[in-house]
């Protein structure tokens, strides 16, 4: 871009990952400081969360290179990267940020940020959940000690000092190792060569990692092979996994409307789950209506159900992102632009944000997964129990993974081809 302008380069990650084996304790993280949060705040977060997701998916879906492909991103991970680069943005930079992300009024945003990052990373969970945050600064590069402090206190963001000046490589890998660290692995070179070079003055980065398995478990002698009905409309052979009723000996959340199926599976410590939205028809007419409000609708429709038949195909896959010419798009072009104004960071405007990158993994099988469960599906009729129930995910569908107490999206994707890498 310009030579004679420091590069911002944020680099945003995700990662969830399969469970396959029992409980795993998360190691004890810091703190943050919460003090001022309320439920309302927390709401206000996540629906801000929320809305992004769908604003999200629906510009990625609009987009030709994706129009056939599986889909997969943390709505999380992205919004609290560029939540800790809204801290340091100020004048019409800041607004665009904050109007693309929904971000509510700063004084809400950063209690209640502290409060959601502090409810995922808690320890004694039946499943293993946990978020980090982390900030790379050029060694000799003057940045406001404020704004250090407060992504710090309120994100958990520390900063290392590293030398992209002259040793940009050794850099990089400093960074993508973090990233695999926090991730067990499953993210790996997150930040390819030639992103990072001797203009760049700060990285930041998110990372989260899920593993949890389902309260009930599908048996693997019942996995067979099922015809699944991609979204070409060919048909591919896929290892379907199924349970019934009388193997699972409980009932599940579930509603359906005229356009879509919704199927609640909870994790292990019933604290997450992913919710299924299956259309009834094409998956693009489903596709076009999504938004917060639909999720919440769907949610508050969910009731407990003797669902007589479960089929769900095993999957695994990951995405890459470059993201800056969609979050231009989406209303925030400044940022990226020689007009940018980053002086909550140094207290100049020498700093725009060069690159934004996410990455991701999913994986479900019998034992448990790592990938989708928060949506609210409006049901046709809940007063009284709906009878033979199947739910059968031969074709494409959207999968959510949300903490069910405030619904907020850690994960969205959809599956077009579980064959698909």
């Amino acid at each position: 871009m310009r030579s004679s302008i420091w590069l911002l380069a944020v680099s945003l990650i995700l990662v969830s990952v399969i469970s396959i084996s029992g409980c795993i304790n998360v190691s004890p993280t810091v703190v943050l400081n919460d003090t001022g949060a309320t439920q309302e705040g927390v709401s206000a977060v996540v629906n801000a969360n929320n809305q992004f997701a769908f604003d999200l998916y629906s510009k990625l879906m609009n987009n030709p290179a994706n129009t056939e492909k599986n889909m997969f991103f943390s709505p999380y991970s992205i919004s609290t990267a560029l939540a800790m680069t809204y801290e340091g943005a100020k004048g019409q930079t800041a607004e665009e940020i904050k109007n693309v992300f929904h971000f509510p009024e700063t004084r809400t945003l950063r209690p209640n940020s502290a409060r959601i990052y502090n409810e995922i990373n808690k320890e004694d969970k039946e499943y293993q959940l946990s978020t980090a945050n982390a900030l790379w600064a050029q060694k000799d590069y003057q940045f406001l000690d404020d704004y250090f402090t407060s992504v710090e206190k309120y994100y958990g963001g520390k900063v290392t000092n590293l030398d992209f000046k002259t040793d940009t490589e050794n850099s990089r890998v400093t960074i993508n190792k973090w990233v695999e660290d926090q991730t067990n692995d499953r993210i790996k070179d997150l930040i390819p060569q030639g992103v990072i070079d001797p203009l760049t003055r700060l990285v930041l980065t998110n990372a989260i990692y899920f593993k949890g398995d389902w309260v009930k478990q599908f048996d693997k002698k019942d996995t067979q092979e099922r015809d699944f009905t991609t979204s070409t409309g060919n048909t591919v052979k896929a290892q379907m996994m199924s349970l019934t009723h009388d193997q699972a000996d409980i009932n599940f959340n579930y509603t359906e409307t005229d356009e879509a199926q919704v199927l609640e599976l909870p994790y292990s410590g019933n604290e997450l789950s992913m919710l299924i939205i299956l259309p009834k028809s094409d998956l693009s007419s489903l596709e076009s209506s999504l938004s917060s409000d639909k999720l919440k609708e769907w949610r508050s429709n969910l009731t407990s159900e003797k669902v007589d038949q479960i089929y769900l195909p095993k999957f695994k896959f990951d995405t890459k992102y470059f993201m800056a010419d969609t979050l231009s798009a989406m209303g925030m072009p400044t940022a990226f632009s020689s007009g940018a104004d980053f002086s909550g960071m140094d207290g100049t405007k020498s700093l725009f944000i060069s690159s934004v990158i996410h990455q991701a993994f999913v994986e479900v099988n019998e034992e448990g997964t790592e990938a989708a469960a928060a949506t609210a599906v409006i049901v046709g009729e809940t007063a009284a129990p709906i009878q033979n129930i199947i739910f059968n995910a031969d074709h494409p569908f959207l999968f959510i993974i949300q903490q069910r107490d405030t619904g907020n999206i850690l994960f969205l994707g959809r599956v077009t081809n579980p064959l698909a890498q």
